[in-house]
């Protein structure tokens, strides 16, 4: 630093040139991380150097603002120190203010939550730089609260924003709140609106998160919301923003007259507690009463050798209809639900002949007790109703998906079921018995709050995988018992009732407008079922069929759907023989591999991106194995 005698005046327009050509050269990082540690030093006590240091960061030319702005925000250790060092620029210059307020926030999602806090709270330290924080946060309540918005940006920079908000909230003060209260309630009612609206289950509590935390500012003394969700590091972390941290914080050393009051004060409290802890219980005269009257005197029975009666199951199918649809036995009825799947097992005749009716009453079914585990139990028994009679029960079942009068959960709970037993069909049995327990363990769960496209990934990359070539000793493997497919023969009767209707909406049910969800579960399912048809006689029609199901719905907005779509692709490279690919695909692997090109440069979601290019990747495998081929 040099110091000019004389108490002459002097320019440092040239310093900043030279700061701004630095930065933005690619070299930020050398000269801040020694630049800005000193003038922290120099502006703590010094009213000169502040201003000093505001001419340096004013003086910078607009075309590398940017640059230096952001070097200083990322390297300040606080939100007062960058006030200290930058001052008003935000409100002299509208490079810098179009940086901070717009760049950072709104057009990018790159940096920590330390650069939020610091960025925030500087805005908020000035009452000047206040009327930014509450444009500011305006701006990032109307993007958190676009349909259009949580559509097409990605979770992480919905996170980004979610925080830029708490952080916002945190600085507010009452009157700021008293002044913009119905603002923010319309932006937090649409806001939750369509975060609720959304598949992916982070951006679901994103909303609810947010929704709470404004809630609970505009509403102080009344009630707030209130929304269920899983309490995770992510969610306590968010939650955390909204209180404001001090901009620093002292601890104070104990001075000798210090310890002396701590000292004197401890015993108080040590004598207070002890006295608390010693003290007799009064009771009153009504108490006293109340104890001499109480039956603490009669001897108790003795029931240690009592045994809890167990109501016993039915033992024949159609017992076990009867309880279900009419009996007010709730021991009775709770033993054969227990009970149901295991004599549908045993007994496949018996099954057969009410297959279909068995299925309907399972469909239907609700919880009448308390019972632990009804919803597996109910998805185990019409697993087991629908593999010991494919054709039928599947035939209905397909046909009740687009039917009046069902809810979206039983929508979806037959596409559970579709495909928890065409994963049973296409295992193999063992000494003619079903290994119930071993496809339990490795079955696709489509519970509520699994993630199907997680499992759907898992399945792609382990077949990957199993195709993958490598040059190396590899141990001996034990040779498993082979059988034939079950599920060869009825993969259809699953399949194409599902993919037929899809673009017909109905009175309650419009798989193309508001009902998005079960259309990403269905096109989940249809990827599932396609990838268990591998070597299947039908194979090939399920996969053109399924190809010209994804090209209609390759622009779909929402992202779970997307994903799905593109898992389809993936089913059909590895399921369908690459003769018949070439052969009677041709066109239509073109069209999607130029779609998976656009996939893998503009679609926002990373998962979209990856998967596409991972069937860019299987299409490659495919050119180049035709290549090795003789001819």
């Amino acid at each position: 630093v040099c110091f000019i005698p004389g108490g002459l005046d002097c320019s440092i327009s040239f310093v900043s040139h030279v700061l701004g050509k630095v930065c933005v050269h690619g070299r930020q990082k050398e000269i801040l991380s020694v630049l800005v540690p000193c003038l922290v030093d120099l502006t703590k006590s010094d009213c000169i150097w502040q201003r000093i240091c505001w001419r340096l960061v004013e003086c910078v030319p607009d075309r590398w603002m940017e640059a230096v702005v952001l070097g200083f925000v990322q390297r300040a250790p606080g939100a007062d120190t960058l006030s200290r060092l930058l001052g008003n620029l935000v409100v002299k210059n509208k490079k810098a203010q179009f940086v901070v307020t717009q760049k950072v926030l709104l057009l990018q999602y790159c940096y920590t939550t330390a650069v939020l806090q610091n960025l925030l709270g500087y805005l908020s330290l000035d009452s000047l730089r206040r009327a930014l924080l509450i444009k500011v946060m305006q701006e990032l309540l109307e993007t958190w609260s676009s349909s259009s918005a949580v559509k097409h940006s990605p979770p992480e920079q919905q996170q980004y924003i979610s925080k830029a908000i708490l952080i916002c909230l945190s600085h507010l003060k009452e009157p700021e709140i008293e002044s913009c209260r119905q603002e923010l309630l319309t932006s937090m009612m649409e806001g939750v609106k369509c975060h609720l609206d959304s598949n992916l289950p982070q951006i679901r509590r994103l909303g609810m998160i947010v929704a709470e935390s404004i809630s609970s500012k505009i509403n102080t003394d009344g009630p707030v919301l209130k929304f269920q969700y899983e309490e995770d590091d992510e969610a306590r972390e968010l939650k955390s923003l909204l209180v404001q941290t001090p901009t620093f914080c002292v601890v104070p050393s104990l001075s000798d007259d210090g310890n002396e009051t701590a000292g004197a004060a401890l015993p108080l409290v040590l004598e207070s507690n002890k006295k608390s802890h010693t003290a007799a219980p009064v009771m009153s005269d009504d108490e006293l009463h109340a104890e001499l009257d109480s039956d603490d005197d009669l001897i108790p029975y003795d029931m240690s050798e009592d045994k809890e009666l167990k109501t016993k199951a039915p033992v024949y199918i159609r017992d076990c209809i009867a309880v279900l649809t009419g009996s007010e036995d709730m021991d009775k009825w709770e033993a054969t639900v227990k009970a149901l799947e295991g004599l549908v097992r045993k007994n496949p005749a018996a099954t057969r002949e009410v297959s279909v009716e068995l299925a309907k009453i399972l469909l239907l079914l609700e919880e009448k007790t308390c019972i632990e585990g009804f919803v597996e139990l109910r998805q185990r028994a019409q697993v087991a109703v629908l593999t010991t009679d494919p054709i039928p029960v599947a035939k209905y079942l397909t046909s009740q998906f687009y039917s009046l009068n069902y809810s979206l959960r039983q929508r979806m709970d037959i596409l559970d079921v579709l495909v928890l037993a065409a994963q049973e069909l296409s295992y193999p049995k063992s000494h003619g018995k079903t290994k119930h327990s071993g496809a339990q363990k490795s079955c696709i769960q489509l519970l509520p709050g699994s993630d199907s496209s997680k499992d759907w990934r898992r399945i792609v990359d382990e077949r990957i995988k199993s195709k993958t070539r490598r040059f190396a000793t590899a141990q001996s493997q034990v040779e498993l018992a082979s059988s034939p497919n079950e599920f060869s023969s009825v993969a259809g009767h699953f399949f194409f009732p599902l993919i037929q209707h899809f673009d017909r909406p109905l009175t309650t049910f419009d798989l193309l407008g508001e009902d998005h969800f079960v259309l990403g579960r269905l096109v989940h399912t249809l990827a599932i079922l396609m990838y268990l048809a591998v070597n299947t006689v039908a194979v090939t029609a399920m996969g053109k069929a399924l190809l010209e199901f994804v090209w209609a719905l390759r622009f779909h907005s929402d992202s779970y759907v997307r994903q799905g779509l593109l898992s389809c692709i993936s089913s059909v490279l590895l399921s369908v023989p690459t003769d018949c690919l070439l052969e009677d695909m041709t066109e239509e692997l073109l069209e999607a591999q130029s779609w998976l090109g656009d996939v893998v440069e503009k679609d926002p979601d990373g998962d979209c991106r990856r998967l596409a290019l991972q069937n860019l990747l299987l299409m490659e495998n495919l050119k180049k194995k035709l290549k090795t081929v003789p001819s």
